[in-house]
Formats: C-alpha cells, sequence, structure tokens
C-alpha cells in the first residue's frame, strides 16, 4: 500500500508534471488500457485482482477493506469493450461484522477452483479464508514471521496453484541486497522454503500463478517526479524453490500509474497478463485496467 508512504503533496506534484508531457511508449506486448470505474465512496484503492479463466468475469479488492465483482464486454479479438461493476462489498470478519479500524488493509487476492478465498492483509499481516465471498472470514494460522513485519510492508502478495497452496511474500525485504522471502501454506502451517532475488529498488506488488504452474510477480518503483515504473517477473516452482527467473516486461517511468493488482491467464493466443492500478483515493491518479501479451 503506497498511501501511507507518499504525502498528498509530493502526489499532487509527481501527477502535475507526469500530466504536462508526452508519456512513454509502453512495453513490448501491450495490448490496452482503460479506466476502470464505478460508483460509490467505497469504490476505489484497489490492490488485487483476479480474473475468470475466460477472462469476462473479476474480483477486485481494496486496501479499505471491501471487494467488488464485475464483468470484461470483450471484442471478437479480446479488447476490452466495457467494464460492469457492482456494488462495493465491505468484507467481514469472523464474527460476520465489518473488520475493525486498523484491520482493513487488504492486499492480496488468491481464489481456489472451488471458489475458497484468500486475501493477504497488511497491518498486521495475517491471511483469511472466505469460504463465501461477502461472509465471515476464517483466519489462518500464522507465521512467526508475521508478527515482525513492518504494518505497511507485509502482506502485499497472495497467490494459489492448482493444488490449494498458498504463496505470499512481503512488499519489502529491508535491504536491498537481501532476496524478498517467500512463505507457503500447505497441510495447515505455513513455511518459508525459498526466496525471490531482490533487483534494485523495485517492491513486490503482488504475485500470481499461471495457468502454465509458473510463478509471477508484479512490482513497482516509485521515482519521485518521474513516476511509477512497473516490472513482470516469472519463475519456475520447482523442489528447490523458484527457478528460471526471466523479466518479461519492465516499463518506463511514467507509462502507468501504481499497478498493484496482477492476474494471469490465458486465452487462444496465449498468456495474457492482466492489471489493475491503485489509485489510492487521490484524484489526479488513475484506476485503470492494463493488459499485455505475455510469452509462453
Amino acid at each position: 500500500m503506497l498511501r501511507r508512504t507518499l504525502s498528498r503533496l509530493t502526489l499532487l506534484l509527481v501527477l502535475a508534471g507526469l500530466r504536462s508531457t508526452a508519456g512513454p511508449v509502453p512495453a513490448t506486448g501491450f495490448l490496452q488500457d482503460i479506466p476502470f470505474t464505478g460508483h460509490g465512496r467505497l469504490f476505489g484503492g484497489f490492490s488485487a485482482l483476479h480474473l475468470s479463466p475466460d477472462g469476462l468475469s473479476f474480483v477486485a479488492v481494496s486496501d479499505h477493506g471491501a471487494f467488488v465483482t464485475g464483468t470484461f464486454e470483450r471484442d471478437a479479438s479480446g479488447r476490452i469493450m466495457s467494464i460492469s461493476t457492482g456494488e462495493v462489498t465491505p468484507l467481514l470478519s469472523r464474527d460476520g461484522k465489518p473488520l475493525r479500524p486498523g484491520r482493513t488493509d487488504s492486499e492480496g487476492l488468491a481464489i481456489a477452483p472451488d471458489g475458497t478465498t484468500y486475501i493477504s492483509f497488511e497491518g498486521p499481516a495475517r491471511v483469511l479464508q472466505y469460504q463465501v465471498l461477502g461472509g465471515a472470514a476464517k483466519a489462518l494460522p500464522s507465521h512467526n514471521d508475521f508478527a515482525e513485519m513492518e504494518p505497511n510492508t507485509s502482506l502485499e502478495s497472495l497467490a494459489i496453484d492448482a493444488g490449494g497452496t498458498l504463496y505470499t511474500l512481503p512488499e519489502t525485504s529491508g535491504l536491498t541486497n537481501r532476496p524478498f522471502p517467500v512463505y507457503r501454506f500447505a497441510h495447515g502451517a505455513w513455511t518459508q522454503p525459498f526466496t525471490i532475488p531482490r533487483r534494485g529498488s523495485f517492491l513486490v506488488s503482488d504475485a500470481a500463478i499461471g495457468p502454465d504452474g509458473r510463478f509471477y510477480i508484479l512490482e513497482r518503483d516509485f521515482l519521485g517526479f518521474a513516476g511509477f515504473a512497473t516490472r513482470l517477473r516469472r519463475f519456475e516452482l520447482t523442489a528447490k524453490g523458484a527457478t528460471n527467473e526471466a523479466t518479461l516486461l519492465q516499463t518506463e517511468p511514467g507509462t502507468f500509474d501504481n499497478l498493484e493488482g496482477l492476474s494471469v491467464w490465458r486465452d487462444a493466443k496465449g498468456l495474457r497478463a492482466t492489471m489493475l492500478t491503485d489509485d489510492n483515493y487521490f484524484p489526479f491518479l488513475r484506476s485503470q485496467i492494463v493488459e499485455y501479451r505475455l510469452p509462453n
């Protein structure tokens, strides 16, 4: 979540500079971007995204403890022509009531094939399970490391594989030369079996496991007046951990705003990454869907 790390004045100055100049050219594979709009005071601040296997319906989670569902209307080529969204609905706690203040910073989203939904949180770091999204939550067991994480840089991402195993990692590793720890939830417990190398000043904003079984990491870097840069990396998940690292795209600063949500899916032509920006409820940041074609 970026909102607490940047002042309103800084954001306004940055966006004023960005909007006054021609934007950079998107990286290879760019398909489209389209505004993501809705209604109601809770609409905005979206930090996680999940698409159905056919890319036509979605769930998005905001960092204010709420979610929205909707559909995309696509043309014959797969281009999004319009977006329909429902009402933004508060997430509930274990007692079936809305999450209490200070416990609403939902950041990561993973949905199992049977519809069970998992959401990761910052401050305090934890993962909740929903048999029915909009119903009461069940808290997953914690890992000892979670209690030591900084409230604003903890469980930013969440992914699930075909077998129902969850993966999460924090937004930051603490030091630029320290890898990101990856936590895995299987057989009722969290372990920390491997790490992801940190490359430069990019920080984790989301993760996904694609239909190819590979591990995708969405990262962002904030470069002041130059704006946001986005990077997407892919790894093979093996018995030895994450291997065969590949950088699939890296945008020039200012190409897009704060991309925080990621879903990887497959259409008739191959893999796509659908991403969602977090406007942090600032009027000068855009909430938009961005799509890229990925190499197979």
